[in-house]
Formats: C-alpha cells, structure tokens, sequence
C-alpha cells in the first residue's frame, strides 16, 4: 500500500473522531466524578440499541470498579475480534491518535483516561476500514444489548464488559454527555468508537460515529 494510500486512509480516521477531541475535559470530569463502508452506512441515527431492543432482555448487574491496570488485548467473542490494545494520546492538532493506519487489526485505547475495569468511562477507538478491507471496528454497529466484550489487563485478570447500547452519533447536533459521560455514577464503564453513517466522498469522510457503550458485569483468569 502507497504512502498516500495510508495518509488517506489514516485521515478518514482521524476526521471522523477529531470532533470528539473537544470531549477530552468530559472523558477527564467523568473519571473524577465516579473516582469497508458498507459495514456502518447506516443512515439512522440515535440509540440504535433502544430502537430494537427486545422488552425481554435483561441486563445483569454492575460490578464493582477494578484497580487500575493497563489494557492489553479487546475480545468481542460475537465478532470473532481478538485485538492488540496500543496506548495512544493526542496529536498535533489536538485529536486522539488513531492506530497506525499500517495495523487495521489493532485498537487505540485513550491513556490520559481512565483504566478499562477501573471507575470512571475507559475509551478505544479503532479503524472501520482501510483503502481496500475491513479493520478492526468493522462490525461494532452490529452489536446487541447483553452481549460481552472482554479487555485483558497486565495485572493478569480480563474485565468482562456487558454492551448496553449501540449509538450512531452524527457530528452535527452532538450531545457529548449522552455518548461519552458515565451512564451510572461510580460504574467502571467502556466506549467503542469508530467512524460511521454514510462517507462522504467530497469530504473524504464519514459523517457519523459508531459508539458502543458497555459497563463492568465480570472478571475472569
């Protein structure tokens, strides 16, 4: 793949969750107060989970918060995804550095945030395509409420995540706090996100973002 293939790539990216960067002071406060296209074009915005979720399903309860302790590796057994976690901070213009475009199965975790497991909202972004294959985050829109998400931390424990909502977000009209402030007070809470809605071709970007919310329900070995 060509340098100017990655820049591209890299810059849907980067476009599409440098809006978020604004969110950095809220990531922050929430820590504290709680001490391949065709995949995502979905023209729908909103609480997608809320929209057709089952009256039946039943969500089990929160855990307590973890210590902290570095992520290293995100399992979404449904999607069959087993991904690297890579710490990642803010670059140049102040947005969160994605993966390096060159590792589209990797996934960047916010390290001046919050631990995933730990009290407070845990935040990784991941690619949803490259110039010519899915990455990593490709199907998160496809999740369902009561399904698991596991990260593995170096303290050699798995925090066990439970998906409660799946949201596509448009950039216009954002409301911060609905998708990225903790959704109950004092929970170890997570967030997936990557670009999504339709992409724009004059743009050369999404115009929307996938956000997975999941919180705290288990550990394991």
């Amino acid at each position: 793949m060509s340098e100017q293939e990655r820049s591209a790539g890299s810059g849907r990216l980067v476009t599409g969750i440098a809006w978020v960067v604004l969110l950095l002071g809220l990531w922050l406060w929430g820590r504290e107060a709680t001490d391949v296209r065709e995949g995502v074009s979905r023209p729908a915005t909103g609480d997608m989970a809320a929209a057709g979720r089952p009256p039946d399903v039943q969500l089990p309860p929160a855990r307590r918060p973890l210590g902290e302790a570095l992520p290293q590796r995100l399992d979404i057994p449904e999607l069959g995804v087993q991904a690297p976690v890579v710490a990642r901070g803010l670059d140049d213009e102040g947005a969160v550095e994605p993966p390096p475009f060159d590792q589209p199965g990797t996934v960047g975790w916010y390290a001046a945030g919050v631990t995933p497991g730990a009290a407070g909202t845990a935040l990784m972004v991941g690619h949803v395509d490259t110039e010519t294959r899915p990455a990593v985050f490709h199907r998160i829109s496809t999740l369902e409420p009561g399904e698991t998400i596991r990260v593995v931390r170096d303290d050699g424990g798995v925090a066990e995540f439970t998906v409660d909502d799946i949201q596509v977000l448009t950039r216009d009209g954002f409301d911060a706090r609905q998708a990225y402030g903790p959704r109950s007070p004092g929970r170890a809470e997570l967030r997936l996100i990557t670009c999504g809605g339709a992409f724009d071709e004059a743009s050369d970007s999404y115009t929307a973002n996938v956000v997975v919310s999941a919180y705290l329900t288990g550990t394991g070995p």
